[in-house]
């Protein structure tokens, strides 16, 4: 399925089921500039790449934030299931990325293996098998296609929360919808 990029330039441009709630807001602080308001409890939980490249210009105490390459969320739905019953958040916003590590593993295999000889101390072969045995389940494939696939998973284990598929611009550091 192709998916459609909406870049947020004005007020006007975020969809009309994210105006005047926390993905609206988020959209709103990071990419609008809009003035922080003050938080004691977090209003949204945001569900993002681990990437360093990445930070998000949002206020204190306004989210919970879990990073997980290629914003996977798989392996972490615990820590997504406490947000939403002890956080009592009713939002959450899964933000991908361009040039996303996640993407064809298989291609930085022998990086990853080599990597793991010299930085950790691992052997060859332990490296080598925990690659082939871990890179297929954090392999995303498309980013776009991967955030897409993945909130619709997240809409039908929650169906009470709205949830967003967004992807972050490396380049020019703003976030976008994905229709």
């Amino acid at each position: 399925m192709k998916h459609k990029i909406i870049p947020i330039i004005k007020k006007t441009d975020i969809p009309k089921e994210y105006r005047n709630n926390p993905i609206g807001l988020l959209l709103e602080y990071h990419n609008l500039d809009r003035k922080f308001d003050a938080y004691s409890q977090a209003r949204l939980l945001i569900g993002m790449c681990m990437d360093n490249r990445k930070h998000l210009h949002i206020p204190d105490n306004f989210a919970f934030i879990i990073r997980s390459g290629g914003a996977n969320l798989r392996y972490s739905e615990f820590k997504v299931s406490y947000a939403i019953s002890v956080g009592q958040v009713k939002h959450i916003a899964l933000i991908g990325h361009n040039h996303c590590g996640m993407v064809d593993l298989i291609s930085r295999k022998e990086e990853f293996i080599k990597g793991l000889v010299d930085n950790a101390g691992w052997s060859k072969k332990a490296a080598e098998d925990h690659f082939m045995n871990m890179a297929p389940m954090h392999e995303i494939g498309n980013e776009i296609d991967f955030i897409a696939s993945e909130t619709n998973r997240l809409r039908k284990r929650y169906p009470k929360v709205k949830v967003a598929p967004l992807y972050y611009q490396v380049e020019d550091n703003r976030l976008y919808c994905i229709c």
